[in-house]
């Protein structure tokens, strides 16, 4: 490993200490029931709008975990706030999914966690200012949307049942360009990824990210959870990742914005899975939003407990 890797590795080792020391901590058991999810990148409807094409299934799986009584996890980059200014008009844009999210969060269901894309989150008083309430057009009225909410930059999930605890958080900490220098990042996406994206390039700090790339991320992350002995659950790379026992501890959900599906980790039972959600043509020709189990699930305490400070 060369000083450079090992100095980017060493970084990424104390961003994630910190937000470690600072997250919020929710208790969980074999009764919860929980579903993480990253990389919505919801636009404005537009031709860069990544989202846009997996709305419909998105909304969908969004509907069966409130259903069946889950808690919604939004593990960063929920929202593209690189390239879009406007988090309200992304609300209305997609009001069916804003709707799901404060119906979650009526019940006391939803946790949001910021990324690079969405760091602006973590102000003081953004949500509030663009996502406090929405004008209802059937009831020609603002109604709440997600008033008071705070979004995160990490979150501990600790058992009850004795089988430790999962550290979320969505995975650009200690990376230069994403995270120390995202405004820079930001500034290129904005004024000129984003005119790249609409005559079919893909955006390198997002789904068009070079393999390579994803790769050293991973690698960094993987190193962290070797060294603190601790299960971490991230995003960022857009690539789905479910560790076995004997593997490792890193799980990565995946995103919102593959052509053809959308992924998510699912926790029940005091057990771990690798969900995919797609559009598919029954026999009889009609459309349907289905879920598949893609890995798992697996008891969390096959993965040991926390020892490493």
């Amino acid at each position: 490993m060369t000083s450079l890797q090992c100095a980017s590795t060493r970084s990424v080792r104390l961003k994630l200490d910190k937000v470690y020391e600072h997250a919020k901590a929710v208790p969980f058991d074999s009764q919860s029931r929980l579903v993480i999810m990253s990389d919505c990148h919801r636009g404005q409807g537009n031709a860069a709008d990544n989202f846009l094409a997996n709305q419909v299934v998105c909304f969908g799986a969004l509907e069966y975990y409130y259903q069946n009584g889950f808690t919604y996890i939004e593990l960063g980059d929920g929202d593209e706030l690189w390239e879009n200014r406007q988090l309200k008009i992304i609300a209305e844009v997609h009001s069916d999914i804003f709707w799901m999210l404060s119906k979650f969060y009526e019940q006391k269901r939803l946790y949001m966690i910021y990324g690079n894309h969405d760091i602006v989150k973590r102000r003081k008083g953004y949500m509030n200012e663009h996502c406090n309430c929405y004008y209802c057009e059937s009831s020609r009225r603002e109604l709440p949307l997600l008033p008071g909410i705070n979004v995160l930059e990490g979150l501990i999930l600790r058992s009850e049942d004795g089988t430790g605890e999962l550290f979320l958080a969505h995975g650009h900490q200690g990376d230069l360009l994403n995270d120390t220098l995202w405004p820079l990042a930001r500034f290129l996406v904005r004024y000129f990824w984003k005119r790249m994206e609409l005559i079919g390039f893909l955006d390198p700090t997002g789904s068009g990210r070079p393999r390579k790339a994803k790769e050293r991320v991973e690698k960094r992350l993987v190193s962290y959870t070797k060294e603190r002995g601790r299960i971490l659950i991230a995003g960022h790379t857009h690539r789905p990742v479910f560790s076995q026992p004997e593997e490792g501890l890193y799980f990565n959900s995946g995103s919102c914005v593959h052509p053809r599906c959308i992924t998510c980790i699912e926790i029940e039972n005091n057990e771990i899975s690798l969900i995919k959600w797609s559009v598919r043509a029954g026999e009889d020709r009609k459309l349907k939003v289905e879920r598949e189990v893609l890995e798992g699930p697996v008891s969390l305490a096959s993965y040991g407990r926390s020892e490493k400070p």
